[in-house]
């Protein structure tokens, strides 16, 4: 869950936004589905009109007029709280809980201990992105005058939305973002661009796709070349014969400008120091990998042509998938606390999926979606110091064959041989998640399986049946896990509140003037 939010003076103006049409038309049916006792006594789920509008701002911002309390930079703070759209849309109900939990914990309602603010959560459709989302308009003036901290309230509704999205089963995102989630208005900003999906998404797939079956960072440099996308390197300061980090970007139309991302910004895991724990370190290979970073800096030609250029042998195709089917073996006896472990399988297993997908789907599909959702356990929030490289069986040449796919086509018996194998990785994935009482990440995954990996395995040519055992493996369904809810609650009373002037006032630092829009 997203938190994003902008400060201002006009009350009115933000809340005739939020119940009018939207920039686009793309507001559909406004109503409250959450806010202060005494406006939520007047004003039920109906849609929204002028009236109802002006009503609701004029009561919003009673305390501050009546009470004559002025802030610099404006009294009105302005939160949206959106999900991701893979994560689909919840109910009223629930946002009014997710609202009101959210509002008690950053200080605006009686839970604070101290006198209430008003506020409501207005919830008009999706964004144009299909985003589902609420929008929570506050005064910064409490009923007795004094003022509202907004000291540190981003960093605080970060914090309140990771806790919320653990209390209600929702995706947890990284306090930064620079995981998982992507920054507000980054989709919003991709689309009016015309791209399929955000830039991060794309580029952290080909990223990943291509560490993964490159054997070098020399085959790395030039396989992400291949793939159409921009490639620049980040030189340690005063050298260009020794790179630290690098830069990639979507190739813009004609005219446009590339919009960068540097690698860590994609993922924690393809960073650059991470991505070299997977290759030889040796000297021949530094220097052929700084020759290749200067020809892409420089736009020019690759300095050589490796494996990337030529198709592998289709005799590798059984070789590869058996390897993955002994990676899975070997998963069996991985202690379910070994998070490096089962974050560098992940991670492999997520390179095929994106390797495939970059090779077959030119908008993002189920293969793509299997990539994103694998990704997220290959995250950690600490790295071992040693790094795990691949010693034994490994899905990294699952990575090399399915890179090699050719677009279009009902794809090969081979291929549906190396999904049923990488299936059964993901289900060895899904288990020791749901073993560790993990059951969001459980969920995401069996949801991942059922509803977007089938598509492709339908799409494949039949079979010979395998052995028993790993048919088993191969047929038992990811089951699901419902996520319960929690019912409405009342808060407070219902009656207006009587405005009377605190005897000491609190003062706050001004927040920038910002207009009162949706972001």
């Amino acid at each position: 869950m997203i938190p994003n939010i902008t400060k201002g003076t006009r009350m009115h103006g933000l809340i005739a936004y939020l119940a009018g049409p939207g920039r686009a038309n793309e507001h559909t049916d406004p109503h409250l589905v959450a806010g202060s006792p005494s406006i939520m006594a007047w004003h039920n789920d109906d849609e929204l009109n002028a009236d109802a509008a002006g009503a609701i701002a004029k009561e919003l911002d009673r305390a501050r007029s009546v009470l004559g309390v002025e802030i610099p930079g404006g009294h009105v703070w302005h939160c949206s709280l959106s999900l991701r759209a893979e994560e689909g849309d919840l109910t009223d109900e629930k946002w009014a809980d997710i609202a009101q939990d959210f509002m008690d914990e950053m200080g605006f309602t009686e839970a604070s201990g101290r006198a209430p603010a008003q506020w409501v959560a207005i919830r008009h459709g999706h964004s144009k992105a299909g985003n589902d989302h609420i929008h929570i308009a506050a005064s910064m003036v409490r009923e007795d005058g004094t003022k509202w901290s907004s000291w540190r309230d981003f960093p605080r509704a970060q914090q309140v939305a990771r806790e919320l999205e653990k209390k209600y089963g929702l995706e947890e995102l990284s306090p930064t973002h620079s995981t998982r989630g992507l920054r507000p208005g980054e989709r919003e900003a991709s689309a009016r661009r015309g791209a399929p999906e955000p830039e991060r998404r794309s580029l952290e797939r080909k990223v990943r796709a291509c560490a993964i079956a490159a054997q070098d960072e020399a085959e790395f440099i030039r396989r992400i070349r291949r793939t159409g996308a921009l490639v620049r390197p980040r030189y340690a300061s005063g050298r260009d014969d020794v790179v630290v980090g690098y830069s990639v970007a979507e190739r813009p139309p004609r005219g446009g400008r590339p919009v960068w991302f540097g690698g860590g910004h994609l993922a924690k895991d393809l960073a650059l120091p991470k991505l070299r724990t997977e290759w030889q370190d040796t000297p021949q290979a530094a220097t052929e990998a700084v020759a290749e970073w200067q020809a892409a800096a420089r736009g020019r030609r690759p300095v050589t042509i490796g494996r990337e250029a030529y198709e592998p042998d289709p005799q590798l195709w059984e070789q590869y998938s058996d390897e993955v089917a002994r990676l899975r073996e070997n998963l069996r006896s991985v202690p379910l606390d070994d998070h490096a472990t089962w974050a560098h399988v992940a991670r492999e297993t997520s390179g095929a999926f994106a390797a495939w997908s970059t090779a077959t789907e030119s908008t993002p599909g189920p293969l793509a979606a299997a990539a994103d959702e694998l990704a997220k356990t290959a995250q950690l929030r600490r790295y071992p110091i040693r790094p795990i490289r691949s010693v034994g069986p490994s899905a990294r040449g699952a990575s090399l064959m399915l890179m090699a796919a050719t677009m279009g086509g009902a794809g090969t018996a081979a291929q549906a041989i190396m999904l049923r194998q990488l299936l059964n990785v993901a289900k060895a994935v899904h288990d020791m998640h749901k073993a560790s009482n993990d059951l969001r990440r459980a969920r995401q995954i069996s949801h991942m399986v059922r509803h977007q990996l089938s598509q492709v395995a339908a799409a494949l040519p039949n079979t010979p049946a395998p052995a028993p055992a790993a048919d088993s493996e191969a047929a038992e369904a990811v089951r699901t896990s419902t996520a319960g809810q929690t019912q409405g609650r009342p808060a407070g009373s219902v009656l207006p509140p009587k405005y009377e002037q605190a005897r000491t006032h609190t003062t706050t630092p001004g927040g920038s003037t910002r207009p009162d829009l949706e972001r």
